[in-house]
């Protein structure tokens, strides 16, 4: 017993890795340990049987807490990317995207590993889209199996460190830290990251080009009639986009001043980049649909569908 109660946090860890090997939920894994080892540890006087009572006062707090609202929310968006094919509908219009180039089914998972962390926080919402869907296509097209396994495996866990991170929520909340306080340092190391990821594939794609094939012609769904590729058309929306989101940042503090009928001198930095983002994608989106009510013709099959596959996540974000 003696033996025990001088080494009870490593024995309460090993039994709580013995619960997960049987195959028992994370959760009540977690709450059978907890409570397994908490009488075990009042009877053999390793703490006293008040302990208890901080229990419900803890669960209280938890429930309290206004910054793990997020929690949940975010695994929500999770699930409806998941469930609502919105994630596989992002992979295979990036993959055509990127297609024609060496490498460029890897960096579409990159990006999309990328913009779905970016949009849930949830590694798993991640890893399974992208695992469940990019994995056959990838092999089908002659890629590398190990590369192919290891660019889902690490772009799926981009969601981290690339805000919004549940873990990074967790961490302020128990660091005593504000939320934007820890997105913002965690911001730039998780784009570093990703482009490191990028760096690589592209060196692969040059040294060893074999590992990384191009997606064939007759894979290429979104080509036009007359067998262009319809980069033009892509180019010119997101020029447009762009365009709009430069100016309304330039004149954020006018566009305030005509919403709320008085004079606003400052935006909030946050606030302007949000607001000008939303308005070049409303723009792009505007532009589709007219173009796909209207029949207009103005935009190839490829920017259609990227333009109307990318705006979802993007409001989101």
């Amino acid at each position: 017993m003696e033996f025990i109660a001088a080494n009870y946090a490593p024995i309460m860890f090993a039994g709580l890795i013995v619960f997960l090997l049987l195959g028992f939920p994370v959760a009540f894994s977690l709450g059978a340990a907890g409570l397994t080892f908490g009488f075990l540890g009042i009877e053999l006087g390793v703490f006293p049987s008040s302990v208890m009572a901080w229990l419900p006062q803890r669960l209280i707090g938890i429930m309290a807490n206004d910054t793990l609202l997020a929690v949940p929310f975010f695994t929500l968006m999770g699930l409806i990317l998941e469930r609502s094919g919105m994630a596989e509908d992002l992979l295979d219009t990036v993959g055509q995207v990127f297609g024609p180039i060496r490498g460029g089914l890897a960096l579409a998972v990159i990006f999309v590993g990328a913009l779905l962390a970016a949009t849930t926080g949830v590694v798993a919402a991640s890893v399974i889209s992208m695992g469940l869907i990019s994995l056959p296509i990838m092999l089908r097209y002659g890629y590398d199996r190990r590369l192919a396994s290891g660019v889902i495996a690490a772009s799926g866990t981009l969601a981290q460190i690339i805000p919004p991170s549940l873990v990074l929520i967790l961490m302020a909340d128990q660091l005593g830290k504000s939320v934007g306080d820890m997105y913002k340092g965690a911001f730039i190391p998780g784009f570093m990251l990703m482009g490191l990821y990028v760096v690589w594939v592209a060196l692969l794609a040059i040294f060893k080009p074999h590992t990384v094939p191009a997606l064939p012609p007759e894979a290429r769904i979104y080509r036009e009639d007359n067998g262009n590729s319809g980069y033009l058309s892509l180019l010119v929306v997101a020029a447009i986009s762009a365009a709009v989101a430069v100016f309304m940042a330039q004149h954020m503090a006018d566009i305030h001043t005509w919403w709320q009928g008085q004079q606003v001198t400052e935006v909030a930095t946050d606030e302007k980049i949000v607001t000008a983002m939303c308005g070049g994608t409303f723009i792009a989106f505007v532009i589709a649909s007219l173009n796909r009510v209207f029949k207009l013709g103005l935009l190839s099959k490829l920017a259609e569908r990227v333009t109307f596959v990318l705006i979802p996540p993007l409001l989101l974000i």
